[in-house]
């Protein structure tokens, strides 16, 4: 979770102006840049800050600050050069300094598909332009050619077990945490034995709507802008596919998620269908048990309970996946140890909140 949040609205324009110092000013004078005349956007879930300046030498730019050599900084810079070497649109990189977590980059506007959606913009056409993105990513022979990890088992396993850690405790505050810890992550093991092998293509991870904007001045898959991709790894096909269709933040309109699936099969005719549908279901099944685990910690560890309105929808997604997964023993053994899980609503965090 990154860039996508403070490009969300247009708060940040209307924020006063700032002059930038230290390390920050001395990164930019070094390239040419005034430390003046910058605007700090508002956070979002990441530990991130960034700055905008429509006036620099390269065009409207963000300061991206992160933590000095930081992984994540990294894997941001090295992500976005591969995805635009393979003809999509992630920032320009102008200039970065790892040892300082430092980075200037194109600004690609405040054109999400958020926003855009709120603005009452074609929901299927901005939909279909994102399925062609992953259509795109998943048929290049160079898509793996990136050195990141895989999205194998531990991955997958330490984020399901998010759930166990900050969604059990409050939804079944008498469970014996370490038991139901051991048999939900073996129940979890066993459901991930397949898709945890899969190596197909650099998974994005948060492909959806927050995170997307639309370029209107490029063609085809570009005019995709892609936010937020330094978590990639190397995955299953249906991941992102997945990630946009059952989106944890918003409800789709009722049948564009086969419409999707429709316009992706469509687009690579070769899969095995199947097989894809499969991996679809389960991932949604992880991914939204991973989720409902995120949203509480947001608020409980950080005082953003702004992401607590979003946990119904994301237990009527995992619920919805569970099912269509086939992963009836947990299913059954979720209904068992934390009954009434699929309506639990949890309270705002007694500490306060922190604006997200």
């Amino acid at each position: 979770m990154g860039l996508h949040a403070q490009r969300n609205s247009q708060e940040g324009l209307h924020d006063p102006m700032i002059t930038l110092s230290g390390q920050n000013a001395a990164f930019l004078a070094n390239m040419g840049v005034k430390a003046e005349g910058w605007r700090q956007l508002p956070a979002d879930a990441s530990s991130r800050r960034y700055y905008r300046n429509s006036e620099t030498p390269f065009g409207p730019a963000l300061l991206m600050v992160t933590g000095a050599e930081a992984p994540e900084f990294k894997a941001y810079v090295q992500i976005g050069r591969h995805l635009e070497n393979l003809g999509l649109s992630a920032p320009q990189i102008y200039a970065e300094d790892a040892s300082l977590g430092l980075a200037l980059i194109e600004d690609f506007s405040d054109q999400t598909y958020t926003k855009l959606l709120n603005d009452g913009w074609d929901e299927a056409a901005l939909y279909e332009l994102a399925i062609d993105v992953l259509a795109t990513l998943h048929e290049h022979p160079k898509a793996t050619g990136v050195v990141v990890p895989f999205y194998d088992m531990e991955p997958l396993i330490k984020e399901a077990n998010l759930l166990s850690e900050w969604f059990a405790p409050e939804a079944q505050r008498d469970a014996n945490l370490v038991t139901f810890g051991a048999q939900y992550e073996a129940l979890w093991r066993d459901a991930l034995s397949d898709v945890a092998a899969r190596q197909d293509t650099l998974v994005l991870r948060d492909f959806h709507v927050d995170n997307l904007i639309l370029l209107n001045d490029r063609s085809g898959a570009a005019c995709c802008g892609l936010l937020d991709f330094q978590d990639g790894l190397i995955g299953s096909f249906a991941y992102d596919v997945m990630s946009l269709a059952q989106d944890a933040r918003r409800d789709l309109s009722d049948g564009l998620e086969s419409h999707l699936l429709q316009r992706y099969f469509n687009l690579r005719p070769e899969l095995d269908q199947k097989s894809f549908l499969q991996d679809f279901y389960i991932l949604a099944a992880q991914r939204h048990a991973k989720v409902a685990g995120i949203f509480l910690r947001l608020s409980r560890r950080d005082g953003k309970d702004t992401y607590l309105r979003h946990i119904p929808r994301v237990l009527r997604l995992l619920d919805r996946a569970l099912h269509a997964a086939g992963l009836d023993e947990l299913k059954e053994f979720l209904d068992t140890s934390l009954p009434g899980w699929r309506d639990f609503k949890p309270a705002p965090n007694p500490k306060g909140t922190i604006n997200s």
